[in-house]
């Protein structure tokens, strides 16, 4: 199973759109306080639209909240001070837990968390002209080569609303 983890998350728009790709996914989220805004803000729901109600989500007090109720699997910590990319993990275990750890917008994961677990902290590549690339969509970038590497499991490669062939459909 693959989880998505936000560490101490301050925007309530990146968590509505994390929300809404946990929900078309199966992904669980994970949630660590403090939270910059409450759940039921008026723009997390605008972000999440009518997908919130799908998404698996749990909330926790602290990091060690997590971590006493979250023991086994592998977990990755994004970071710009990741010195491997996001692409050269091993994702491929469907039959393990993958939590993937995303620090709050302002200032990242703890730097002594970072330091308990340096061989697991990856980066997204991007060049020297930012700092880092908004939260939702460094989410969306590093689930989304988990659920390649697992041949995304559970989720229909083909429109399912409208039909497979709604395009050649005259």
């Amino acid at each position: 199973m693959i989880n998505v983890v936000l560490y101490e998350p301050e925007i309530p728009q990146n968590t509505g759109n994390i929300m809404r790709t946990c929900a078309g996914t199966y992904t669980k989220l994970h949630l660590i306080k403090p939270l910059g805004f409450s759940l039921d803000d008026k723009h997390l729901k605008r972000s999440g639209v009518n997908y919130i109600e799908h998404c698996d989500y749990e909330v926790y007090d602290d990091y060690n909240d997590f971590l006493s109720k979250n023991k086994d699997g592998d977990f990755y910590y994004l970071t710009r001070y990741g010195k491997k990319p996001h692409s050269s993990c091993d994702f491929s275990d469907k039959n393990k837990n993958i939590y993937l750890v995303f620090g709050k917008e302002s200032t990242g994961i703890p730097k002594n968390i970072l330091k308990e677990h340096l061989s697991r902290c990856i980066r997204i590549p991007t060049n020297a002209n930012i700092r880092a690339l908004n939260l939702s969509n460094c989410v969306a970038l590093v689930l989304f080569e988990a659920l390649r590497q697992q041949d995304y499991p559970n989720l229909s490669k083909v429109e399912t609303i409208k039909g497979e062939d709604y395009l050649q459909d005259s």
